[in-house]
């Protein structure tokens, strides 16, 4: 009896691992590639959709099935498909997303696996933001400047100068023209809105620009916080619109950018901080006769340097179909393709030969501004910092939202992200 059973449990696993063997094969034996896109905006899940319909009908031995994904759960769905062996073959996602999932080896490390077409075209910068150790884990494709979102007839009645992605504002210029805007627009309106209910990418990205870095790899290879005074530069200029000033809203703090919108368009803001792909919505939203611009953000001595983490396709290293992964990633970001899906999202292509196609060089709707830009853009920060997500969460949101609000001052915030930060970087990297 025993021996009948131990070949009956013998028969089944081993019907079992054979019905798991080729789960990435039909029984005609083409390829089946699950790829998992957050698009979301409606032009954007389009241009996806379209794409694979694309490769599909061209490449019957290798099908791609879409999966919508959501940024709001994107890392927890992930980790929980990874640790289950259930994670899509392609992989949609931010590249501040990706360090824990590739030093915890779910990514596939794509060198070797890329085109040279793709690999030469995106410049080295962008290429940074998805590099872990010396492997890349992600092809980072769009991205997405932080510029302002001027109501024009407010600033042209104002006098004040209007800056130029070749001339602009620095942060004390700035503080100063939001002031002089706040004085003139009158009681209850603002010369600026800064909607930080997320205040930590914002901070970091914009405060390369005065030569904030805040996190520092030493020769050993681990990250350490150190506070300089270029990192108190941006979290210093908002506290003091908010609280000193007062030509800052203190009611935006805990918005996000579309619900700053409203007041944009009734003229109580006289400009937003907002993602360049904001402008979607504004033409979407904006009332008739509405006249808005798009200007870049302030900048510190060393130029208008701005992190960004770009929009990120990977492999997932269970895929038994790597190469054909790939291949398919190659194709979604072929330049005329690069370019459809730049525009279906408002943003910015990273590949050189996409951001120099004429349509995205417009003034119309700002794109000129944007692509002017994508120069100066750089890996965050925080990129390929483990224990990010933990940090960013447990200490510097609450701690920025607080200076920001007044509740604590610099030195308080200070000390909360560089102390209470390290020991959370600590338990990443022992």
């Amino acid at each position: 009896m025993r021996v009948r059973m131990l070949t009956a449990v013998a028969a089944a696993l081993t019907l079992l691992l054979t019905g798991c063997s080729d789960g990435g094969t039909d029984p005609g034996g083409k390829v089946k590639l699950r790829f998992q896109s957050l698009a979301w905006q409606q032009e954007s899940v389009d241009a996806n959709k379209e794409l694979v319909e694309e490769w599909n009908a061209s490449h019957p031995g290798i099908q791609v099935q879409y999966v919508q994904g959501s940024w709001d759960s994107v890392h927890d769905q992930l980790l929980t498909s990874f640790e289950g062996g259930e994670a899509p073959d392609i992989i949609h996602d931010a590249s501040d997303d990706l360090a824990d999932f590739a030093y915890g080896g779910y990514l596939a490390d794509l060198s070797g696996l890329l085109p040279e077409r793709l690999t030469s075209d995106i410049p080295r910068q962008s290429w940074e933001t998805a590099t872990f150790d010396k492997g890349i884990y992600g092809v980072p494709f769009l991205q997405e400047p932080r510029v302002l979102i001027a109501n024009k007839k407010i600033l042209d009645s104002s006098g004040v100068r209007v800056p130029t992605a070749e001339k602009p504002w620095s942060w004390e210029e700035f503080r100063q023209i939001t002031k002089t805007l706040t004085e003139k627009m009158g009681d209850g309106k603002y010369g600026v809105a800064w909607p930080l209910k997320e205040p930590v990418s914002v901070t970091l990205n914009l405060g390369l620009s005065a030569g904030g870095q805040l996190f520092h790899r030493g020769d050993d290879g681990k990250v350490t916080i150190r506070f300089t005074d270029g990192d108190g530069v941006v979290p210093g200029t908002v506290h003091a619109q908010v609280n000193s000033d007062k030509s800052a809203s203190r009611t935006t703090l805990g918005m996000g950018g579309s619900d700053t919108l409203p007041g944009l368009f009734g003229g109580k803001y006289a400009m937003v901080p907002l993602g360049f792909s904001y402008r979607q919505q504004i033409v979407q939203q904006a009332p008739k006769g509405f006249e808005w611009t798009v200007l870049p953000a302030p900048a510190g001595p060393g130029g208008p340097a701005q992190g960004v983490s770009p929009q990120t396709l990977s492999v997932a290293e269970d895929s038994p179909y790597k190469k054909e992964a790939a291949q398919f990633i190659g194709f979604m970001l072929q330049p005329g393709n690069m370019v459809r899906l730049a525009k279906g999202d408002w943003m910015l292509p990273t590949g050189t030969q996409a951001l120099a196609d004429p349509s995205l060089h417009t003034e119309k709707d700002g794109w000129a501004t944007g692509a002017a830009l994508a120069r100066d853009l750089r890996s965050a920060p925080a990129q390929s910092v483990r224990g990010y997500p933990e940090w960013k969460d447990k200490v510097a949101t609450p701690a920025l939202q607080e200076y920001y609000s007044g509740a604590i001052d610099a030195a308080e915030l200070e000390k909360r992200l560089v102390e209470d930060g390290n020991l959370v970087l600590a338990r990443y990297q022992r």
